[in-house]
């Protein structure tokens, strides 16, 4: 484990480490953030960070992306060598989020204190923005730490909430935030506008990864991601209380200090989005920025969003993948894993040990029932405990010769859906799928599965042997 006090030791080891890439030529902010970041993301597992010191029109802006973008800088966020494969990080993750829950340290200062606006706020002037896609309906804030309280349960630090909602720029003070019903957050509000309040919101940028990790895993209602992140880090977590009793990360460069506008609604929007397209306009809340506070120096990080896979399909992995899969596995012990690493989790594989005949479409409805589940999973592949879920080859073989559509894919019509994925009709409306691509056992008795081959002996040494060779090979 590795508790990074701030976004800046995170920054220095990944330097340390060869994974931040200083990016010293001129850039201009359109295109090239977009560009470069989406072809950052095509290096490979050990595709770096990259910071932007010379930016077109700016004096001393810093700007820093792909910080979570590949799975060597992942294996660095948990403190873990950087080569460590995808199903080792995911054990891990799922064996501290199992550890739930950690600490808070609360302190009375940050560095993120050190400049204080209150007058006259101009976020053109303060943030550098630019768009990510061209059709982007404006100038988005895509990777912030937004932290807000149930107004119902204010005093209870177990449902504060830390999340990751992009927030649309829509004037000097004010930004679109786009709430979508199964988030915590939209809950929250729902209960200020029910008491006719406005919802008070702190707005995090450029903060330490540990917490970006967590605030964009689907915990239950009642799990504090500052909690999480202390059992992932190994250490209580730094806060700061500011006067409307929100904690807001040590580690942050930027705070945006506002109001949530009680029934408040404005169009938000359209936005390149982690499916693929262009979101859409629709009607969101605004949230009224009242102050900011900074470092002297400070670095705007930002995500770029787009056809995946993109840093946001690193980010969003394995905090999709392992609380479902403890949550599923709470009631069926024999799932052994879940990779929901692809678009968000809108597909999801399931590696589980097979009962009885059905047991895998019952499995497959599980994960439906999960809160992740109900939003988005769409389409659920379930295979037998001798297939990789990380491994496609081995899914795709399983699909091929383990499926007969007539028995084994099960139909979902008109479930909830998240309003993002394009294929909805109507809109957060959609018909979700069961693939079970395990092997019937009785009482199924469907197919002719006679004995299934073996690898050869000695396959293991080789795999060594040849290993060693390849990198003696490369040096």
């Amino acid at each position: 484990m590795r508790a990074y006090q701030d976004f800046r030791e995170f920054l220095a080891v990944l330097e340390q480490q060869k994974q931040l890439l200083r990016i010293a030529d001129p850039v201009k902010l359109e295109p090239d953030m977009a560009a470069a970041s989406a072809a950052a993301t095509r290096l490979g597992n050990r595709s770096p960070a990259l910071l932007f010191n010379n930016v077109a029109g700016y004096q001393n802006a810093q700007i820093v992306t792909n910080v979570h973008g590949s799975w060597a800088n992942h294996a660095l966020v948990l403190g873990m060598d950087p080569d460590t494969g995808i199903r080792d990080q995911f054990l891990e993750f799922v064996r501290r989020y199992r550890m739930y829950p950690g600490q808070l340290e609360r302190v009375t200062s940050a560095p993120w204190q050190e400049v204080v606006i209150d007058k006259d706020i101009n976020l053109f002037e303060i943030l550098p923005l630019f768009r990510w896609n061209q059709g982007d309906g404006g100038f988005f804030i895509d990777k912030p730490c937004v932290i807000s309280r149930d107004p119902d349960d204010w005093n209870n630090d177990d449902v504060e909430n830390v999340g990751v909602y992009r927030l649309q720029v829509k004037d000097k003070n004010h930004l679109g935030i786009q709430t979508v019903p199964q988030h915590d957050i939209a809950l929250q509000l729902a209960h200020a506008e029910a008491r006719g309040e406005d919802l008070p919101v702190a707005i995090a940028l450029g903060n330490e990864p540990i917490i970006l990790l967590m605030a964009a895993t689907p915990m239950l209602y009642t799990q504090l991601e500052y909690k999480m992140a202390a059992v992932m880090q190994g250490q209580p977590y730094r806060v700061v209380q500011n006067a409307k009793g929100l904690d807001i990360p040590y580690g942050s460069e930027y705070v945006l200090e506002g109001r949530i506008l009680s029934r408040k609604r404005q169009p938000e929007g359209p936005f390149g989005e982690f499916p693929g397209y262009y979101s859409g306009c629709h009607q969101y809340p605004v949230i009224e920025i009242d102050r900011v506070l900074h470092r002297k120096d400070p670095i705007y990080e930002s995500v770029y969003v787009g056809r995946p896979w993109t840093e946001l399909d690193y980010l969003q992995a394995l905090t999709t993948s392992a609380p479902i899969f403890d949550q599923v596995n709470s009631t069926f012990p024999e799932v052994l894993a879940v990779n929901a690493l692809y678009t968000h989790g809108l597909v999801l594989i399931v590696q589980t040990k097979v009962r009885y005949g059905g047991f895998a479409k019952a499995v497959g409805l599980r994960v439906l029932s999960t809160p992740h589940g109900l939003g988005y999973a769409k389409v659920i592949i379930v295979v037998n405990e001798d297939v990789d879920p990380f491994d496609l080859n081995q899914v795709m073989w399983a699909i091929s010769v383990r499926v007969n559509p007539t028995g084994d894919i099960l139909m979902l019509p008109n479930l909830a859906e998240n309003l993002l994925d394009p294929a909805c009709q109507p809109s957060g409306i959609v018909t979700k799928m069961i693939i079970d691509a395990t092997t019937p056992i009785p009482p199924d008795r469907r197919g002719d599965y006679g004995e299934i081959l073996g690898t050869p002996m000695g396959t293991d040494t080789w795999l060594q042997k040849l290993e060693a060779l390849t990198k003696e090979l490369q040096r």
